[in-house]
């Protein structure tokens, strides 16, 4: 599948990345992590600095140029699907709990930024939410009153009150606290690189072709090697449409930019993370050398277009809808790109072992939330694979797809 086409920003940020081998023997190893984006680095960071396990990576390209390459880097706690949705659609108890497990995987992918060996652009954010029409200003009442009930970190906004910090007014807004905003492909790359200190092998460019379960796990064969597994953990993301098929997820596509440097962005209160509560909604993020980074027009189409005007056009209307925000600002156009990605069919991510292959795990990430339900699996799989249990695993369990 074609996961995105355009001029990408992110890779031109960081130019130190590693080039790794392509895997040219036969191995032997107890876990073996299918996809090297963000949901597989996360996965090897975590099993490789938390664990004992001899874990091995492989990736189909290089590692990080799949979908991660153009991620916008947005990190909040707070769902597509609002809590008080949710709530409707999970009940209470699961519904808190889940946004729970997503502000402590925040905390948990600060915790890992302050401790890599490079910085990857990790900072720290509040997010300004608000309402698109003044129908929606109801929806943001009964999140707030959701949110503060369980302690989440809220703040509600009255059209004069988001004035008075920005030079637009909307019928309504929250101002959620613990969010951040990170450089997604250099956060990869330093992933892996630290991971591999830790002893984690990773190979590049090195498909896997066939699996066969076995009495000990699984073998596993790429074009020029072979590897014997105990677990396996497919963090392959919207890669495979046979498996996105099964799971029941839908797969669209989605247009961002990215801005020349700025000389000046005084009128962005405090560079707040900005996003809406229209369907398909514009998000919008500064970067820590004055750009900023804004998507939407989301489509019902699974493979980003090949036609460059179309990807053009599509990142001018972006940019026109910056300068309605913030009529001061005269943003050129320095990167624009098309990518695809994945929703579930509630809401929630994949994590967890396949219930009729043991030993068979999945993180994906799936939604517009995608970096924290990666660092949730990582967690929860690192546990499934050690310990045998995880409080968590039952909400995000592949054995509720629609077919399997």
């Amino acid at each position: 599948m074609n996961l995105h086409n355009g001029q990408l920003f992110w890779p031109s940020t960081y130019t130190d990345d590693v080039q790794y081998p392509v895997l040219e023997e036969n191995i032997i190893c107890d876990v073996l992590i299918v996809g090297g984006g963000m949901s597989g680095s996360l996965c090897a960071y975590t099993l490789g600095k938390e664990t004992d396990l001899d874990v091995v990576v492989i990736d189909r390209r290089k590692p990080g140029y799949g979908s991660s390459s153009a991620n916008t880097g947005l990190l909040q706690f707070s769902s597509d699907k609002m809590l008080h949705e949710l709530i409707e659609q999970k009940g209470e108890q699961d519904a808190v709990y889940f946004y729970q497990l997503c502000k402590n995987a925040l905390e948990n992918l600060k915790n890992m930024a302050q401790n890599l060996s490079e910085d990857p652009e990790f900072r720290e954010q509040k997010s300004l939410y608000y309402a698109s029409t003044a129908e929606d200003a109801s929806k943001l009442v009964r999140e707030y009153e959701a949110l503060k009930k369980f302690d989440f970190p809220v703040e509600y906004l009255e059209p004069q009150e988001i004035s008075a910090h920005f030079p637009f007014s909307k019928p309504a807004a929250l101002v959620t606290s613990g969010d951040a905003d990170v450089n997604p492909y250099k956060f990869v790359q330093i992933m892996l690189k630290d991971a591999e200190v830790a002893g984690v092998r990773i190979f590049e460019e090195t498909p896997l072709m066939r699996k066969t379960k076995t009495v000990h796990g699984f073998t596993c064969e790429s074009e020029n090697g072979t590897i014997q597994a105990r677990h396996i953990i497919f963090a392959t993301g919207y890669e495979n449409d046979f498996l996105v098929q099964q799971l029941g997820a839908d797969l669209n596509r989605s247009y961002a930019i990215a801005t020349e440097p700025l000389p000046s962005l005084k009128t962005w209160y405090k560079e707040w993370i900005i996003w809406e509560t229209k369907r398909p909604y514009l998000y919008m993020r500064t970067t820590k050398d004055g750009r900023i980074i804004a998507g939407g027009l989301d489509e019902d189409q699974a493979e980003a277009p090949l036609n460059d005007s179309l990807i053009e056009e599509r990142g001018e209307r972006i940019r026109q809808k910056i300068m309605e925000h913030f009529p001061d600002l005269s943003p050129e156009i320095s990167h624009s790109w098309c990518a695809t990605f994945g929703e579930s069919h509630d809401g929630l991510p994949y994590i967890g072992e396949h219930p009729n292959r043991l030993g068979e795990y999945y993180c994906l990430g799936f939604g517009g939330n995608g970096t924290v339900y990666s660092m949730l699996g990582a967690g929860i799989i690192k546990d499934l694979i050690t310990k045998g249990f995880h409080p968590a695993s039952r909400l995000f369990t592949i054995a509720r797809a629609v077919s399997l």
